[in-house]
């Protein structure tokens, strides 16, 4: 081996030895104990085989809590990655102050999931909170929100498109290495700002939005700190990871749990796979 190779390996050993440490083992350790009924309190593993994932399967709450994520995800999905190009349009644009403006929207992708969850459930109190205190101004009475179980989904989609901001770093970087020749040419031949967004600027975010719409899928199938701190009224509030976590920390199902996990794991796989294939289909990357 070379000198410099030998240098390269020296810095890149430690991320090696993270990965096998902290992601590769305990991913071959999440495997047996998917077939294990371990309640993580006490050292006798018993093995179990399939049992877990029969057990998931024929269990009305795993049903229950995938359809709850299942909807929020495919409501929300195209919901913020619209939002959040929108917004990178706008703020790509030379105006003034427009550096307040991207710390302002960027400002809720850094901070505290549980900070905001907080936040949330003062603003969307039925009595108190800052959204009905608004709508009483133009004369609606606003909904139960988290107490009402028809109006926890809404209140949740409030919430994800609030964070639309997290993904304008990514967009705003495309932006800028569009051709300005490209807006020209469209502007000699009369074309509008509709059509200049349309015909140049959206096609040649396809890659950016294929990146976040990946993210966007992995992130809400994972949704997990606002529901688990706010839940909701009926049981709509009990996302996937929100009904992974009470079986693996409230009943010490351990076992049963990480094949919730696994079975996550395919779902997510499953639906990027799926976008992955529709990529040569709308994704211009020439």
């Amino acid at each position: 081996m070379k000198n410099k190779e030998r240098v390269g390996f020296y810095f890149v050993l430690p991320w090696f030895i993270g990965l096998i440490l902290f992601t590769l083992f305990p991913m071959i350790a999440a495997i047996f104990i998917g077939f294990t009924d371990w309640s993580i309190v006490g050292t006798n593993i018993n093995w179990v085989g399939l049992q877990n994932y029969r057990e998931i399967f024929s269990a009305d709450q795993f049903w229950h809590s995938l359809w709850i994520t299942f909807r929020f995800a495919i409501i929300s999905i195209p919901l913020v990655v619209f939002t959040s190009f929108v917004i990178s349009v706008m703020l790509s644009k030379n105006i003034r102050a427009v550096g307040i403006y991207r710390i302002l929207y960027y400002m809720p992708a850094i901070v505290s999931g549980v900070a905001v969850s907080i936040v949330f459930r003062w603003i969307l109190d039925p009595n108190n909170g800052l959204i009905n205190l608004a709508l009483s101004w133009i004369g609606i009475k606003g909904p139960n929100w988290l107490y009402d179980p028809e109006w926890v989904l809404p209140s949740y989609l409030i919430m994800a498109i609030w964070g639309a901001g997290g993904g304008i770093l990514t967009y705003l970087s495309a932006l800028k290495d569009v051709p300005a020749s490209l807006y020209e040419s469209a502007e000699i031949d009369g074309a509008t700002q509709l059509q200049k967004t349309w015909y140049i600027t959206l096609p040649m975010m396809t890659p950016i939005i294929f990146y976040n719409l990946i993210i966007g899928i992995i992130s809400s199938f994972r949704k997990f700190t606002d529901a688990f701190i706010l839940g909701g009224a009926g049981g709509e509030g009990e996302f996937y990871m929100v009904y992974l976590y009470e079986q693996a920390f409230n009943h010490y199902n351990m076992g049963y749990a990480t094949a919730l996990a696994w079975v996550l794991f395919i779902i997510i796989m499953f639906f990027t796979v799926i976008v992955n294939i529709t990529r040569k289909y709308w994704v211009h990357t020439n």
